[in-house]
């Protein structure tokens, strides 16, 4: 504890105004990760609430590690660090601007909790065609080999009859926005290739399909699906 006190004389900065910064960064975090429905939270934005009134350098790391370390302990949630999933096609042109602005480091929540405990008491089944859909596009830019034209991953859809300009489908509502929130909550990235025949938009598995809990499920979602085919196959 001694060492503690003395680390943060050193930053200028008493146990009681980190703590408080810590708590502010906390209520930003959960705020954040409910009003955009769990969309990354830039780590720039957690650094100015600890910049605003404080200019050490090194404060804004020590509290955002608390932070995380409480939000695991009393939360039971992990504030995971996104590790940015690089266009596979960048040597056959440049990105749209929207991969720049998603290279800074940011954050998502994930639970901690068990999956059974999970489902019981914290999943909210009004969002399960949400969770379906994110599987299905997933799954379908996965099976592609991590990459897909827009005009094949609406073919797809289309067969699943989920078209892009229904604007009111009965669970999802605007089918093209639904597709657009799994590019804000980094399942997906949209970049745009230039070629011999102009631009082309391709969705590419970004950062948190590719990570590994999500990746599993995805696989057993796909197996899932690829037995039930076989057996429908061998019943007819």
């Amino acid at each position: 504890m001694a060492n503690h006190s003395e680390d943060l004389s050193q930053l200028n900065i008493s146990i009681e105004e980190k703590d408080k910064l810590v708590a502010e960064v906390i209520r930003y975090v959960l705020f954040k990760n409910h009003q955009n429905s769990g969309s990354p939270i830039k780590r720039d934005e957690l650094t100015q609430i600890v910049t605003k009134n404080y200019r050490h350098r090194t404060l804004p790391a020590v509290v955002i590690d608390e932070a995380k370390h409480k939000l695991a302990s009393v939360f039971g949630f992990e504030m995971r660090e996104l590790q940015r999933a690089r266009p596979s096609s960048t040597n056959q042109g440049r990105a749209s601007s929207q991969q720049s602005v998603a290279d800074a480091k940011s954050y998502v929540l994930i639970s901690q909790l068990p999956a059974d405990v999970y489902r019981k008491y914290v999943e909210d089944v009004n969002s399960a065609h949400v969770t379906g859909f994110t599987f299905v596009v997933i799954s379908v830019v996965h099976l592609a080999g991590g990459k897909i034209p827009e005009e094949n991953l609406w073919h797809h859809l289309k067969k699943m009859g989920l078209f892009e300009n229904d604007e009111s489908h009965p669970a999802l509502g605007n089918i093209k926005q639904a597709l657009e929130t799994l590019v804000q909550q980094r399942y997906l990235q949209k970049d745009k290739i230039s070629g011999p025949e102009g631009n082309t938009l391709v969705y590419e598995l970004a950062e948190r399909a590719l990570d590994g809990p999500v990746n599993e499920r995805v696989k057993e979602y796909i197996s899932q699906v690829v037995k039930r085919d076989v057996a429908s196959a061998v019943i007819n």
